[in-house]
Protein backbone atom coordinates (compact mmCIF):
# COMPACT_ATOMS: atom_id res chain seq x y z
CA UNK A 1 0.00 0.00 0.00
CA UNK A 2 1.35 3.18 -0.95
CA UNK A 3 2.02 5.39 1.97
CA UNK A 4 1.34 9.48 0.93
CA UNK A 5 0.35 12.49 2.92
CA UNK A 6 -2.78 13.94 1.43
CA UNK A 7 -3.56 17.73 1.06
CA UNK A 8 -6.63 18.85 -0.30
CA UNK A 9 -6.73 22.11 -2.38
CA UNK A 10 -9.76 24.78 -2.79
CA UNK A 11 -10.62 25.88 -6.21
CA UNK A 12 -8.54 25.15 -9.27
CA UNK A 13 -6.80 21.87 -9.56
CA UNK A 14 -3.52 21.58 -7.81
CA UNK A 15 -0.91 21.76 -9.98
CA UNK A 16 -2.21 25.35 -9.94
CA UNK A 17 -1.30 25.57 -6.96
CA UNK A 18 2.12 24.51 -7.30
CA UNK A 19 4.06 27.28 -5.96
CA UNK A 20 2.05 27.25 -2.79
CA UNK A 21 3.70 23.70 -2.20
CA UNK A 22 6.80 24.19 -2.91
CA UNK A 23 9.04 27.60 -3.88
CA UNK A 24 9.75 28.38 -7.77
CA UNK A 25 13.49 28.61 -6.91
CA UNK A 26 13.99 25.07 -5.82
CA UNK A 27 12.00 23.35 -8.97
CA UNK A 28 14.44 25.73 -11.24
CA UNK A 29 17.64 24.67 -9.47
CA UNK A 30 16.31 21.00 -9.09
CA UNK A 31 15.03 20.69 -13.14
CA UNK A 32 18.83 22.08 -14.09
CA UNK A 33 20.94 19.28 -11.80
CA UNK A 34 18.43 16.39 -12.78
CA UNK A 35 18.66 17.40 -16.28
CA UNK A 36 22.94 18.04 -16.19
CA UNK A 37 22.58 14.24 -14.30
CA UNK A 38 20.19 12.47 -17.03
CA UNK A 39 22.94 13.20 -19.65
CA UNK A 40 26.11 12.48 -18.20
CA UNK A 41 27.72 9.16 -18.22
CA UNK A 42 29.38 9.56 -14.77
CA UNK A 43 27.93 7.60 -12.61
CA UNK A 44 30.01 8.88 -9.98
CA UNK A 45 29.00 12.59 -10.45
CA UNK A 46 25.49 11.75 -10.75
CA UNK A 47 25.11 10.36 -7.19
CA UNK A 48 27.38 13.13 -5.94
CA UNK A 49 24.77 15.92 -7.90
CA UNK A 50 21.91 13.50 -6.12
CA UNK A 51 23.08 14.15 -3.15
CA UNK A 52 24.71 17.46 -2.65
CA UNK A 53 21.87 19.74 -4.42
CA UNK A 54 19.33 17.60 -4.47
CA UNK A 55 19.64 15.89 -0.70
CA UNK A 56 18.80 12.66 -1.83
CA UNK A 57 20.18 9.78 0.12
CA UNK A 58 22.14 7.32 -2.41
CA UNK A 59 24.07 4.57 -1.63
CA UNK A 60 27.40 3.88 -2.73
CA UNK A 61 27.70 1.68 -6.13
CA UNK A 62 24.50 2.92 -6.89
CA UNK A 63 23.96 3.73 -10.83
CA UNK A 64 21.81 5.74 -12.59
CA UNK A 65 21.54 5.05 -16.09
CA UNK A 66 20.76 7.90 -18.30
CA UNK A 67 17.68 9.57 -19.23
CA UNK A 68 16.28 8.41 -15.31
CA UNK A 69 13.61 11.50 -14.46
CA UNK A 70 13.90 12.24 -10.76
CA UNK A 71 10.83 14.16 -9.27
CA UNK A 72 11.79 17.13 -9.92
CA UNK A 73 9.34 18.76 -7.15
CA UNK A 74 10.76 16.94 -3.75
CA UNK A 75 13.04 15.00 -4.55
CA UNK A 76 14.79 15.07 -1.12
CA UNK A 77 11.84 12.01 -0.52
CA UNK A 78 13.69 9.79 -2.70
CA UNK A 79 16.11 7.27 -1.07
CA UNK A 80 18.20 4.68 -3.15
CA UNK A 81 20.27 2.12 -1.35
CA UNK A 82 23.89 0.16 -2.14
CA UNK A 83 24.84 -1.24 -5.55
CA UNK A 84 21.33 -0.75 -6.83
CA UNK A 85 20.56 -0.34 -10.72
CA UNK A 86 17.87 1.99 -11.97
CA UNK A 87 17.07 1.46 -15.60
CA UNK A 88 17.29 3.94 -18.59
CA UNK A 89 14.55 6.20 -18.69
CA UNK A 90 12.95 5.44 -15.22
CA UNK A 91 10.80 7.81 -13.84
CA UNK A 92 10.65 8.20 -9.98
CA UNK A 93 7.69 10.59 -8.50
CA UNK A 94 7.21 11.67 -4.77
CA UNK A 95 4.32 13.85 -5.61
CA UNK A 96 1.03 13.59 -7.94
CA UNK A 97 -1.30 16.31 -8.40
CA UNK A 98 -4.75 15.72 -8.51
CA UNK A 99 -8.28 17.56 -8.96
CA UNK A 100 -8.86 18.00 -5.49
CA UNK A 101 -5.83 17.14 -4.22
CA UNK A 102 -2.00 16.89 -4.15
CA UNK A 103 -0.12 13.89 -2.27
CA UNK A 104 3.63 13.59 -1.35
CA UNK A 105 5.38 10.40 -0.31
CA UNK A 106 8.28 9.17 0.46
CA UNK A 107 10.16 6.40 -2.24
CA UNK A 108 12.64 3.91 -0.54
CA UNK A 109 14.13 1.83 -2.89
CA UNK A 110 16.49 -0.97 -1.06
CA UNK A 111 19.93 -2.16 -1.17
CA UNK A 112 20.71 -4.25 -4.61
CA UNK A 113 17.50 -3.64 -6.30
CA UNK A 114 17.42 -3.86 -10.57
CA UNK A 115 14.99 -1.58 -11.98
CA UNK A 116 14.27 -2.54 -15.45
CA UNK A 117 14.04 0.75 -18.01
CA UNK A 118 11.15 2.78 -18.23
CA UNK A 119 9.55 2.03 -15.39
CA UNK A 120 7.80 4.40 -13.49
CA UNK A 121 7.68 4.38 -9.71
CA UNK A 122 4.78 6.37 -7.52
CA UNK A 123 5.20 8.55 -4.86
CA UNK A 124 4.97 6.40 -1.06
CA UNK A 125 6.34 3.01 -2.66
CA UNK A 126 8.90 0.78 -1.04
CA UNK A 127 10.55 -1.63 -2.85
CA UNK A 128 12.77 -4.12 -0.34
CA UNK A 129 16.28 -5.39 -0.79
CA UNK A 130 17.43 -7.56 -3.53
CA UNK A 131 13.81 -6.76 -5.52
CA UNK A 132 13.94 -6.86 -9.41
CA UNK A 133 11.25 -4.91 -11.14
CA UNK A 134 11.22 -6.07 -14.90
CA UNK A 135 11.45 -3.39 -17.98
CA UNK A 136 8.23 -1.13 -18.43
CA UNK A 137 6.62 -1.81 -15.04
CA UNK A 138 3.95 0.29 -13.08
CA UNK A 139 5.17 0.46 -9.62
CA UNK A 140 2.14 1.13 -7.68
CA UNK A 141 2.72 -0.60 -4.88
CA UNK A 142 4.91 -1.88 -2.50
CA UNK A 143 7.39 -4.57 -3.92
CA UNK A 144 8.68 -7.54 -1.29
CA UNK A 145 12.64 -8.02 -0.54
CA UNK A 146 13.59 -10.06 -3.43
CA UNK A 147 10.80 -10.55 -5.30
CA UNK A 148 10.50 -10.28 -9.00
CA UNK A 149 7.48 -8.11 -9.82
CA UNK A 150 6.61 -6.52 -13.31
CA UNK A 151 3.65 -5.45 -15.69
CA UNK A 152 1.00 -2.93 -15.55
CA UNK A 153 -0.71 -3.19 -13.58
CA UNK A 154 2.40 -4.72 -11.51
CA UNK A 155 2.82 -8.22 -9.91
CA UNK A 156 4.73 -10.48 -8.25
CA UNK A 157 6.07 -12.51 -11.27
CA UNK A 158 8.28 -14.64 -8.32
CA UNK A 159 8.52 -14.37 -4.62
CA UNK A 160 12.36 -14.58 -3.21
CA UNK A 161 11.62 -18.23 -2.18
CA UNK A 162 10.68 -19.15 -6.17
CA UNK A 163 13.26 -16.82 -7.53
CA UNK A 164 15.54 -18.69 -5.11
CA UNK A 165 14.45 -22.50 -6.23
CA UNK A 166 14.44 -20.98 -10.07
CA UNK A 167 18.27 -19.65 -9.81
CA UNK A 168 19.72 -22.59 -7.59
CA UNK A 169 21.76 -24.34 -10.18
CA UNK A 170 22.77 -20.83 -11.62
CA UNK A 171 26.55 -20.21 -11.63
CA UNK A 172 25.97 -16.40 -10.97
CA UNK A 173 23.02 -16.51 -9.06
CA UNK A 174 23.17 -19.48 -7.49
CA UNK A 175 24.05 -17.62 -3.98
CA UNK A 176 20.90 -15.69 -4.44
CA UNK A 177 20.16 -13.83 -1.45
Amino acid sequence: MRQTERHPVDGANSLWHVYKTVPFLKVVKNFIVIQAARYTPFLGMKNWLYKTFLRMKVGDQTSFALMVMLDVMFPEKISVGRNTVIGYNTTILAHEYLIKEYRLGDVRIGDEVMIGANTTILPGITIGDGAIVSAGTLVHKDVPAGAFVGGNPMKVIYSKKELAERWKDDPIYGDFR
